[in-house]
């Protein structure tokens, strides 16, 4: 097999713009490698979906519970650590996709290139995992409404966004792109209030007038002793927070998903996983720094329970400050970032369900689309699992919230360990095959012993996700069950598949490297004209200036 090179193929058609690739029906619409799902998200929506459309109820919400169990320093370490080895996990998925930009990305790489069987694992595992996070941003929503009042009634809530996500939803994929564009915009400008909040009162900035800077990090202290005291009971604590990362701490899988429908995807979902190294450290670890200054961790509204104004540590840390109005902004815009990660949900299942079906994974049903390129019956499907959110309506809202959270964190892992155990199969393909890695259109680096370090990290973490139900006198089944379904399903799911249809491990030398590869190739080898920049599409957004696209034969089709 000839290496893989950025030239473009020998016999591609020249000459079509880019406006006029979206019309194509070999283009817009990829008829057999993506079974009629349409390439119409440009840079600019890929990069906010980048870069703010996984940011939700975790980083605003639930890493208020790592800090109460681990104290600021193990928040900070926690959060650290797990957003290393998934910035390891994007360097191993990035060179894959940019490689082979297909609908259902790794899902399908599973079972192409490792086990037809993990592909069933890894889509069905993602694929709850995703329906499953749906409901739990829902009842997050109505969590942090409450912060206004209590009086409106959980269902009205739940219906209401059940609706909004299945408008948005069905529609073309281009207004879903556009609808993730602004929320994700506000996602920004959430996190701008948040840490310009922390620096300014920390400083000094306060109703008080007082710089109290770091002094949570010294009484109560740094450390929070957990379950248990001294050493044990602080590191204890370390592995709470690290589980609170666990969940708050992901997104190189939902650029992945994206890509069966990016417009030139070896360059703008490429950009994308870029961004991820810098967003983790702003967003995640510098998260985690500023609720640790904010608010001690043995503040009794992280852990109440009521599910009412306690919503966001950012919130409490501003109403013990005495700051009026800013806690209305920060609940607002909020709401818009728990609503486009939901939103997110609902897409990434709705596609992963497709993938599915693409390789018989699935009822061929779902792979069928509309004019739009919209998976229609996959769409049905998902829009089933919002209406678990009415599980609040007969119960605590945080119970309902942390039992969700519980099944999702698992289902994490195993989509990470996949992943992982899938670019060490890529890898060894190429090396058999003769691909020089440097010719691929993004090469991961220190490869592939990063891939090596998250495979046995992931199963680590998984292992010891529950582990404080087998400390003595702390065993509950309900208690056990949470962290490790998905554990049990994935291995039913794995084994049942691999038994029943005697699957096998796919060899180097076997591995289809060609896949949909010449029907991509054809595709980018369209565009004649440069990609866009991120800067240059807001710029001319902002001045509402149409740019102008002149085709091979002079003539005008600017938009």
């Amino acid at each position: 097999m000839d290496a893989v090179t950025k030239d473009k193929p020998i016999g591609a058609e020249p000459g079509l713009t880019e406006k006029e690739s979206r019309k194509s029906d070999s283009i817009g619409e990829v008829e057999e490698g993506t079974n009629h799902l349409q390439r119409h998200l440009g840079n600019r929506q890929i990069q906010l979906i980048a870069i703010g459309g996984t940011i939700g109820t975790g980083l605003f919400v639930s890493i208020g519970s790592g800090l109460a169990t681990g104290g600021p320093a193990n928040l900070l370490l926690g959060y650290s650590l797990h957003a290393l080895m998934v910035c390891l996990i994007n360097n191993s998925l990035a060179e894959m996709v940019c490689f082979m930009p297909v609908s259902g990305s790794f899902i399908r790489m599973a079972g192409k290139w490792v086990d037809d069987a993990l592909g069933f694992l890894a889509g069905w595992n993602f694929f709850l995992y995703e329906a499953i996070l749906i409901p739990f941003e829902i009842t997050a929503l109505n969590l942090v409404l409450t912060y206004w009042t209590d009086k409106i009634p959980v269902a009205a809530i739940c219906i209401a966004v059940i609706i909004l996500y299945a408008i948005i939803n069905i529609l073309a994929v281009q207004y879903y792109g556009e609808a993730e564009f602004w929320l994700a915009s506000g996602k920004l400008i959430l996190i701008l209030i948040v840490y310009f909040f922390t620096f300014i009162t920390a400083v000094g900035g306060n109703p008080q007038g007082e710089p109290y800077g770091f002094r949570y990090w010294y009484s109560p202290g740094a450390f929070a002793e957990h379950i248990h005291t001294g050493t044990l009971g602080r590191f204890e604590g370390f592995l709470g927070s690290l589980f609170s990362a666990c969940f708050v701490v992901v997104g190189p899988e939902y650029i992945a998903m994206v890509a069966g429908e990016a417009e030139r995807p070896r360059v703008y979902i490429k950009n994308g996983f870029k961004t991820v190294y810098w967003r983790f450290f702003v967003f995640f670890v510098l998260g985690a720094l500023a609720v640790g200054i904010v608010i001690p961790y043995n503040s009794p509204d992280l852990n109440n329970g009521s599910g009412t104004a306690d919503g966001s540590p950012y919130v409490i840390a501003m109403q013990n400050m005495g700051v009026a109005v800013l806690p209305h902004i920060v609940n607002a815009l909020l709401l818009t970032s728990i609503f486009s990660a939901g939103n997110a949900y609902v897409y990434c299942a709705m596609r992963s369900l497709h993938g599915l079906a693409c390789d018989g994974h699935a009822p061929a049903i779902f792979k069928k689309t509309t004019k739009k390129g919209i998976p229609i019956y996959a769409f049905a499907v998902v829009m089933l699992f919002p209406f678990l959110s009415f599980l609040q309506a007969g119960s605590n809202t945080m119970s309902a919230v942390s039992i969700l959270q519980s099944v999702t964190e698992g289902a994490t892992m195993i989509t990470y360990i996949c992943i992982s155990l899938t670019y060490i199969f890529f890898y060894r393909a190429c090396k058999a095959q003769g691909i020089d890695r440097d010719t691929l259109p993004y090469k991961g680096y220190f490869q592939p012993y990063g891939a090596y370090i998250t495979l046995v990290y992931m199963i680590i973490i998984e292992g010891i996700f529950g582990y404080t139900v087998f400390i003595p006198g702390r065993w509950s089944v309900a208690d056990f069950f949470p962290p490790y379904t998905m554990a049990f399903v994935t291995i039913l799911l794995y084994f049942g598949w691999k038994i029943y249809h005697r699957t096998k491990f796919v060899k180097p030398l076997e591995a289809d490297l060609v896949w949909e590869k010449p029907q991509i190739d054809a595709y980018e080898a369209t565009f004649t004209e440069p990609p866009t920049r991120f800067r240059d599409e807001i710029w001319a957004m902002v001045t509402r200036r149409k740019r102008e696209k002149v085709n091979h034969m002079g003539e005008d089709v600017s938009s």
